[in-house]
């Protein structure tokens, strides 16, 4: 079994419950998971050690030109392959960033493991002695979920259904290379409105069969795996999928009915012994209006706080683990 190392965690097999720290005033990358592969290793000063340091410092090259690069460094049984991948809507600077990052991490905590995956809230750096770049894999995978519910859980995965969906076939579709669909929207229900954004990757290694079948996957594993959380990222180590959502907000209230139109008051009634009291025009009823409660942060740490002493933001995430 592969060993996994988690910044600030011990492992529990595949449920992890954390606190991640935050500073305000510097952005440090968002460590989530790391792979190690103990079942092949090699020893210090080897010539695969020499290779793999290589391959590294080239990933760590490249990552200031582009989202994507792989990399093979070696020959025989010395070889060494090797990628990152990072998140399309992430700057340059900070694609850079989360890959050195990741270098560091994964030579660090895996050197000397034959094959290692590291994956970040922004990126993932990989290498490994078996060539992978075009082989369609799903695992190891890391979901990170939010505690906090999902507007309208009871309509929500319908929602995001058919979201994804589209979104797949879109990025299936798509002649950007790496193959990258993000989408943002403002849904509208009877309940109220909340605002829905979602993303969909492929490496650039996989043909767009392939990628569509990846992100089958991770939208499988999402709907699954976590109930209806407002927010989720699960990485792969071929595709990724994001999505998160704000707070519902309440509908307008129902615009008032409209008075009855204006009518001629009948002819006078024929004379009789006995005539019926008059009929008093009864009022229209009052407007019906839709109020929802204010959301209240639950207890079990599905909110976030800042404490402005020392300006640290905390989170509290779940992550499940598919080895």
């Amino acid at each position: 079994m592969a060993r996994i190392i988690i910044t600030l965690s011990t492992p529990l097999f595949f449920f992890f419950l954390f606190s991640l720290l935050f500073h305000q005033t510097v952005s440090q990358p968002e460590h989530m998971v790391t792979f190690c592969n103990p079942s092949d290793n090699f020893t210090r000063t080897s010539s695969y050690e020499a290779n793999r340091d290589l391959l590294l410092s080239s990933l760590r090259d490249s990552s200031s030109l582009g989202t994507y690069s792989n990399a093979t460094v070696g020959r025989g049984p010395n070889k060494v392959h090797g990628t990152f991948l990072c998140r399309g809507d992430t700057t340059a600077a900070s694609c850079s960033d989360c890959v050195q990052t990741a270098i560091v991490e994964i030579a660090t905590n895996c050197s000397l493991n034959k094959a290692a995956v590291t994956y970040y809230e922004e990126c993932m750096v990989r290498y490994s002695n078996v060539s992978f770049f075009s082989v369609l894999e799903v695992r190891p995978s890391i979901v990170r979920y939010s505690l906090r519910s999902a507007p309208n859980s009871d309509t929500f995965n319908e929602t995001l259904a058919d979201k994804f969906i589209q979104l797949i076939l879109n990025v299936s579709s798509s002649s950007l290379v790496p193959y990258f669909v993000e989408d943002q929207e403002r849904v509208t229900q009877v309940e109220g409105s909340y605002e829905f954004e979602s993303m969909v990757q492929c490496s650039p290694g996989l043909d767009r069969f392939n990628c569509t079948v990846c992100l089958r996957f991770a939208l499988l594993r999402v709907s699954t795996c976590c109930g209806s959380p407002s927010s989720a990222l699960i990485f792969t180590p071929k595709c990724l999928l994001r999505y998160q959502t704000s707070a519902l907000s309440s509908p307008p209230p129902l615009s008032p009915s409209p008075p009855p139109p204006l009518s001629l008051p009948p002819p006078p009634p024929s004379p009789a012994l006995f005539s019926p009291p008059p009929t008093l025009s009864q009022p229209p009823p009052p407007p019906l209006v839709f109020t929802r409660p204010q959301d209240v942060p639950s207890l079990s740490g599905s909110f976030s706080n800042v404490i402005k002493g020392d300006h640290v933001l905390y989170y509290l995430f779940l992550f499940c683990v598919d080895i």
